[in-house]
């Protein structure tokens, strides 16, 4: 009865037991054989046991993150809004340079000479008048030879709003000398008679070209004649010019006078220069009008209400 009690123990016991033998076995065989690596320090026969590296990683990701650091760039937009030190701010004249044209060059084909303030009247093209702009515009067709000048105000007539300083004609190939101060519509007027009447009458009475045109006044504030007592002349407004001499290609001199009895070719020059002047100009006069017009010719354009041309 006892036996029978006690039996149901037994195998458990036993099954412990033997759990227990295996896991010693077990243990023996895996981990037993197993050696620390050591590492021998001086001549000591001791052996210091030296832990394996069990986690290399985080040194390794340290060194290359400092490998990989760079130190940090400026940031673009300091370096914008920092002014630079040695960078000095353009001064107006330095931002827009003027070309001018006073250095005493006469080789100027219609282009006005460089001004101080483009916004004054008178210094600027654009304060001109359509008429002002398209006569300029003829005379650079025609190879006037030209500059802009300041406007003259003498008082009283003897005024210029939009003066011209002329010194030749044909692009500069005929010379006029010494330079003369006109308006424009003056300026026109001559320019066309030079290249339609005078060129053409010298070519065919003397086989040559002209060269240079001397004048004897231009701008001048005066009377007529220089008379006390008349009225204002038509120089005192640039419109109106004088011509004493005029030199051929070929050296020869054309003076503007009474010809003698035997200078056939002088006297058929003056007279047609002369006569067809009148489709050039209103007011035309010269040798044998009177004393004060005995050695040059007159051209102007006088307006006068009837609307004739003087030409005598």
């Amino acid at each position: 009865m006892s036996f029978a009690l006690s039996s149901p123990k037994r195998p458990r016991r036993l099954e412990i037991i033997v759990l227990l033998a295996l896991a010693t076995s077990l243990s023996a065989c895996g981990m037993g054989d197993v050696r620390r690596p050591s590492a021998d320090v001086g001549n000591s026969q001791d052996t210091i046991a030296v832990q394996p590296q069990q986690d290399v990683q985080p040194q390794a990701e340290e060194n290359y993150q400092q490998v990989l650091t760079v130190a940090p760039a400026p940031d673009a937009t300091e370096e914008y809004e920092q002014p630079a030190e040695n960078i000095q701010p353009l001064s107006r004249a330095e931002e827009l340079p003027v070309e001018s044209n006073e250095s005493g060059s006469e080789e100027s084909y219609g282009y006005p000479a460089g001004v101080s303030d483009p916004i004054s009247r008178g210094e600027s093209a654009f304060a001109m008048s359509g008429s002002e702009v398209s006569c300029r515009t003829q005379l650079k067709r025609l190879g006037v030879v030209f500059q802009e000048r300041q406007p003259i105000n003498d008082g009283g007539v003897c005024r210029i709003d939009h003066p011209l300083k002329v010194s030749g004609f044909a692009s500069g190939r005929i010379k006029l000398k010494p330079a003369a101060t006109l308006n424009c519509q003056m300026t026109l007027a001559f320019a066309k008679w030079v290249k339609g009447d005078l060129v053409p009458s010298s070519r065919l009475r003397y086989l040559s070209g002209v060269n240079t045109i001397h004048q004897a006044s231009s701008y001048s504030c005066r009377t007529m004649s220089n008379q006390r007592g008349r009225a204002m002349s038509e120089h005192s407004k640039g419109n109106a010019l004088d011509i004493a001499k005029v030199t051929l290609n070929n050296g020869k001199d054309i003076k503007v006078q009474k010809p003698g009895l035997f200078a056939f070719r002088q006297r058929g020059l003056l007279n047609s220069v002369r006569s067809d002047a009148c489709s050039y100009f209103t007011t035309v006069l010269g040798p044998g009008y009177d004393i004060f017009h005995r050695d040059h010719f007159h051209f102007d354009l006088m307006e006068r209400r009837s609307g004739k041309r003087s030409c005598r």
